[in-house]
């Protein structure tokens, strides 16, 4: 390269440096003006507020929201908990809140309840079923009220089983059922009923009480009705079982069981306080035999796990069950 060239080269160099510096220049200019329009508004941090966003973003930061809030259903895999709490999931949705379910066994529902961290819980089997439980928390909980008056726990068969009647008439006849009753959840209270009181109390200990899961129980009880064979579960009312099969609850002469439970809403301290409008409607809400079984049957047979919510629209799509809730609701 030439003497010349080079020097030309060097100049051209200079320039656009030159004009790339007054660039920036100009741009930082710009800035400090703009920066200083908001200067006193800015935080410590250099962060701006949120009062001097521009308004669409300052909308979607507002800590205020036009819906009712969250609420917390606690429920365990009792098949009317199961019905009643997505049906109440779906109204409150429909009523504007957001709703979170948590699953859980009885003890750490009502523990989650007295601690706060669940809002209410739909199945409470008082005085007897969750006796324990609610002794152990009822100074932190709030009972809503009774929604079914005539929940039982049992000991069930098939209809076909004649000679099987009692409680009592199970002593002896372990070889008969393969030496089994078939459970629910461990953590149930009717579990927890059954092996403490009703087995040693009518003399079954050549029987196992087969815990598992209430779907895992309703399966092998269907296989048995299918195929005609003996089998025992553990059972309660109410239940959409009894209307999908002809089966026979045994009689309880020592009255092991108790006499029946009701079944109520409890809710954590303080829940009415903060949402009084809902712990209204949860008060106001009552269930019969029918409505609950064509409730239960829709939820856990006809659609299943993963479509409750289609479960509980054709349910309400009937006018006699959405009179029903609108008569809960106060309209």
């Amino acid at each position: 390269m030439s003497l010349l060239k080079e020097k030309k080269s060097v100049v051209s160099k200079q320039i656009i440096h030159g004009l790339l510096a007054v660039v920036l220049l100009a741009a930082m200019s710009l800035a400090l003006v703009a920066c200083g329009d908001n200067e006193g508004d800015m935080g410590d941090d250099g962060s701006v507020p949120e009062t001097t966003l521009p308004a669409s973003e300052a909308e979607t930061t507002s800590p205020e929201s036009e819906d009712g809030g969250t609420i917390t259903i606690g429920w365990i895999a009792w098949d009317e908990c199961i019905a009643t709490s997505h049906l109440w999931k779906h109204i409150l949705e429909e009523e504007g809140y957001r709703v979170e379910m948590i699953q859980l066994d009885a003890a750490p529902v009502y523990a989650g309840l007295a601690a706060g961290d669940l809002d209410f819980f739909t199945d409470g089997w008082l005085p007897t079923t969750h006796e324990d439980y609610w002794d152990k928390h009822s100074d932190s909980l709030e009972d809503l009220g009774t929604w079914y008056d005539k929940g039982t726990l049992e000991l069930t068969v098939p209809s076909y089983m004649t000679d099987i009647n009692s409680i009592a008439d199970l002593e002896g006849k372990a070889d008969l059922f393969d030496g089994r009753i078939v459970g629910i959840e461990p953590g149930a209270g009717l579990t927890r009923l059954t092996l403490e009181a009703v087995m040693p109390g009518y003399g079954l200990d050549d029987y196992e009480l087969l815990e598992g899961s209430t779907p895992a129980m309703l399966a092998e009880l269907k296989r048995a009705i299918e195929r005609e064979q003996p089998i025992v579960v553990t059972l309660w009312r109410p239940h959409w079982v009894y209307a999908a099969h002809d089966l026979k609850d045994l009689d309880d002469p020592e009255g092991l069981f108790g006499e029946g439970d009701k079944i109520h809403i409890i809710a954590r301290q303080g829940f009415s306080d903060d949402n009084p409008a809902v712990a209204g409607w949860l008060s106001n809400f009552k269930m019969d035999d029918d409505s609950l079984a064509t409730l239960s049957r829709a939820v856990i047979d006809e659609f299943g796990e993963g479509r409750e919510t289609e479960a509980i629209e054709a349910w309400l799509a009937e006018p006699d069950n959405q009179a029903l809730v609108d008569g809960w609701l106060g309209r």
